[in-house]
């Protein structure tokens, strides 16, 4: 990049990782000239949208109101696999289970039979018989939902970008955001630096729009929004089965769990010899992610490890694999997306608070709306900037 280098783009997206692929693949697909900026490689390990699976279920236990949304994320997941050519849902089914009381029953069926979703309700013990894999208490209660499943987030985001360059977008690897303006003509200026090593030279573009979707970078970018995007470490683990065919995908469905221990989440195998698990919010460790340790612990290993052998006992063998990533947390860990209050040009898509991902296909749809008109028919009127106290623009 020469340090005099200008181009105007209709649209440049910083961050393309899970929501910012999905926002250069929907601009692009309008006919929008799209400029994406990555600062690690494409797809990457160092923020939240890797890791071999993501799940996706419909019986949302967190609020009812998640539920069209994620209708519309299913069509958009199906639409980009066909496209693809590659399967990018998996469906296993999904289980919320937990004491009879706990918000992940309650929410879960809430869910369910507000939207008219088939379900099944199992005690534990039921559980258990259908699904040999689980080793849950008895009195345990749990809501299956045949649709739920993972997602592949790798090749979502692969299958999203290539989507975008098909269209014509320009997507940038190893090119760090360091600062950005709003202009006088109601356009954006952003520049960048190459991120390798020893590289030397800043670049300027400019655009009609911007749009942030940096994970757990958004904050730096956007400091207004720091006091309310609060990056967390967040650890996986795979551990091998003694009895590998009842962790199948096909016997074995995604879950949520609450439970004494905390709050847990987990796959069936898939990517890696063994079946996934982590704990939500894990050891609870704000983090810069400048600075964030990236390698796993013992302390990280064990706090999974027990769990496991405390409700999949079949699956508490050998430790496959430990992964770190992060969350991006709000206070009510409810989304951010909407657009600057002072600059309407530019739309942000953060604070996904780890449970995100799966709602991608559709929030880079909801971001070219807010891009193309300023508004969407998507129902966001929850994930509004204006709802923190803590938000102050100058």
């Amino acid at each position: 990049m020469s340090a005099t280098e200008t181009r105007r783009y209709d649209a440049i997206v910083v961050g393309v990782g899970g929501m910012g692929s999905a926002a250069a693949y929907h601009l692009a697909d309008r006919g929008k000239d799209v400029l994406g900026l990555e600062r690690y490689d494409v797809p990457h390990t160092q923020g939240s949208s890797h890791g071999y699976t993501r799940i996706i279920r419909l019986a949302y236990y967190e609020h009812p109101s998640y539920v069209p949304l994620l209708r519309s994320a299913y069509d958009e997941w199906a639409a980009l696999g066909d496209e693809y050519g590659e399967k990018l849902v998996h469906e296993t089914g999904s289980v919320a289970v937990g004491p009879p009381d706990s918000d992940i029953f309650e929410g879960a069926r809430r869910s369910c039979r507000e939207h008219g979703l088939d379900h099944d309700v199992l005690s534990g013990a039921a559980l258990n018989d259908r699904f040999p894999g689980y080793d849950v208490p008895e009195d345990f209660r749990a809501v299956f939902q045949p649709r739920g499943g993972f997602l592949v987030p790798e090749e979502c985001i692969v299958a999203h970008v290539e989507g975008a360059q098909a269209r014509g977008a320009e997507i940038r690897a190893r090119t760090q955001v360091r600062d950005w303006r709003a202009l006088d003509d109601g356009g954006v200026e952003v520049v960048a630096e190459s991120a390798l090593p020893g590289a030397d030279g800043t670049a300027t573009y400019e655009a009609d729009s911007l749009v942030f979707a940096a994970g757990a970078w958004t904050g730096k970018l956007l400091p207004e929004l720091a006091p309310v995007l609060e990056p967390e470490r967040q650890v996986l683990g795979w551990f091998q089965p003694d009895s590998p065919d009842r962790f199948a995908p096909e016997e074995f469905p995604v879950f949520s769990m609450r439970c004494d221990e905390g709050y847990f989440y987990g796959f069936p195998i898939h990517g890696v010899p063994g079946v996934k698990v982590g704990k939500y919010n894990h050891r609870r460790e704000t983090v810069d992610p400048d600075e964030m340790n990236r390698e796993p612990t013992a302390t990280d290993e064990e706090i999974l490890r027990e769990y496991v052998e405390g409700y999949f006992a079949d699956a508490a063998g050998p430790t496959m694999r430990l992964s770190t990533c992060m969350f991006t947390n709000t206070p009510d860990e409810r989304f951010v997306i909407d657009t600057h209050p002072e600059h309407p040009q530019v739309a942000v898509a953060a604070g996904f608070s780890g449970h995100g991902f799966k709602f991608s296909s559709v929030v880079g749809s909801v971001v070219a709306d807010l891009v193309d008109d300023g508004h969407t028919d998507h129902p966001i009127e929850q994930f509004g900037i204006d709802r923190f106290d803590e938000v102050e623009f100058a």
